[in-house]
């Protein structure tokens, strides 16, 4: 196996425990609606610092949770060792062989800002503020997705800390199955310090919404339409619909307070952009529409995914096809009527996600990923998510292990086919076989 012996004495990371100065400083992260007390926490700098924690942990028989962002919390940290990686933000471009490698903490904004003067691209999410490593280890479904496939398929390398407290360098060639399971199988191998993943050589693109309210345009319609456009664009066009009602409230844009507004978002490099959407344009009075050219720096205002820490809970179906009637059903229990502000997102996948790859990322017959967050604790958010999951089941093929925000008490359906999941759970009793790695997002569990 290709792995490296690291020098504890080499590691200087901050150790926090309940009680000290900077320990509730260093939980706070994006997810604000789940408290974790983890016994010791490790703010690490380095892949030295890393390798220390988890010999920590494996010698104290704790979990380990990993956090850079907090967007998604490890909470099978409570009550072990929480693996902070904020501090380890370095972005390295190779313009040459059209590569970056970030560190574990690194955020997609960075990536954007540091690949951009060379014409590049990464296949980054819609939320800048999103941890790089964590977004792809799970698959990573980016807003180019369509074109290009999932973030995974373009990782060169990896370097990961394993429950032996190695560091190991690991590539399609080197340790070719870790590098299979590490990338679909999220944090259950251990702790990746380091990715090295292509880039693409895109400089602008056609992108942005069109939106609708949905009191006036009633949301059903906009989904009908928006199922039926899907079937006539090409592969390389990525777009999602979205419905979200805004609650009355001053913190909310004056344009979008009290509103029940349904959106289109599209992101395409072709030349042809206008022409292709111009039905979405039709369906009905256009309450907002900002599609046109953008550098790709600006790709973030696409979604305009909020930037402030909030409380929700989330989880996700992928669909052999959407069946209209069934969605339109969901769209109901978490319209503006729900017990908690519900926002639904559905993914149009297909295209290049559907091409195989040397990797453990699922369900890539999927024609479309449902996704719905509800912004309150997690008993009232089942209340929405049981019942609307529930119209969507004949249907379903899985669930996306980047979009099971705290439903990681259910893996089902998170780790593809019973073949995967044995191969899968195979690997984690080779690498990990204390179980130190993400207890609540188990393969085995």
């Amino acid at each position: 196996m290709t792995a490296m012996n690291i020098v504890d004495s080499k590691a200087n990371q901050l150790v926090l425990r309940p009680g000290d100065a900077g320990y509730d400083e260093e939980l706070a992260g994006f997810q604000t609606g789940f408290t974790q007390r983890p016994a010791v926490i490790h703010a690490v700098s380095s892949a030295a610092d890393v390798a220390a924690a988890v010999r920590y942990a494996a010698a104290e028989g704790l979990p380990v949770g990993i956090q850079a962002t907090g967007h998604g919390l490890p909470g099978e940290a409570e009550g072990g060792v929480l693996i902070t990686t904020k501090r380890m933000d370095k972005v390295t471009v190779d313009p040459e062989a059209r590569t970056v490698h970030v560190e574990a903490g690194v955020r997609w904004g960075q990536v954007v800002a540091a690949a951009g003067p060379y014409g590049l691209a990464p296949l980054n999410g819609s939320a800048p503020g999103v941890g790089a490593v964590s977004y792809t280890l799970s698959g990573g479904l980016g807003i180019l997705a369509r074109e290009f496939g999932y973030a995974a398929d373009h990782v060169r390398a990896l370097d990961v800390v394993t429950a032996d407290g190695r560091l190991r360098h690991v590539t399609p060639e080197a340790e070719a199955d870790l590098y299979w399971a590490l990338l679909g199988g999220g944090h259950n191998f251990g702790v990746v310090t380091g990715m090295e993943i292509g880039l693409v050589p895109v400089a602008r693109l056609y992108g942005g919404s069109v939106s609708f309210d949905g009191r006036e345009v009633g949301p059903e319609a906009v989904l009908r339409a928006y199922e039926r456009w899907t079937r006539t664009v090409p592969d390389g066009l990525t777009s999602s619909f979205a419905a979200v009602p805004y609650p009355d409230v001053p913190a909310i844009p004056d344009r979008l307070r009290g509103r029940y507004v349904i959106s289109v978002r599209v992101a395409y490099t072709g030349a042809d952009g206008d022409q292709l959407v111009a039905p979405l344009r039709e369906i009905g009075p256009v309450l907002a529409d900002s599609l046109r050219e953008m550098p790709y720096s600006d790709s973030h205002t696409i979604h305009s995914d909020p930037a402030f820490p909030h409380t929700y809970y989330g989880d996700s179906s992928v669909l052999r096809e959407l069946d209209v009637d069934a969605a339109a059903g969901l769209l109901a229990l978490a319209g503006p009527e729900a017990p908690v502000m519900c926002v639904v997102q559905i993914n149009h996948l297909g295209g290049a996600l559907a091409a195989p790859a040397p990797n453990s990322v699922p369900h890539r017959e999927g024609r479309f990923l449902v996704r719905l967050l509800a912004m309150g604790d997690r008993d009232t958010a089942r209340e929405v998510l049981d019942p609307a999951f529930e119209r969507l089941a004949p249907w379903a093929v899985g669930r996306a292990l980047n979009f099971a925000f705290g439903a990681g008490d259910r893996t089902e359906g998170l780790y593809g086919d019973a073949g995967t999941r044995k191969r899968l759970a195979g690997l984690k009793s080779e690498y990990d076989p204390a179980n130190l790695f993400n207890r609540n997002y188990n393969i085995v569990g």
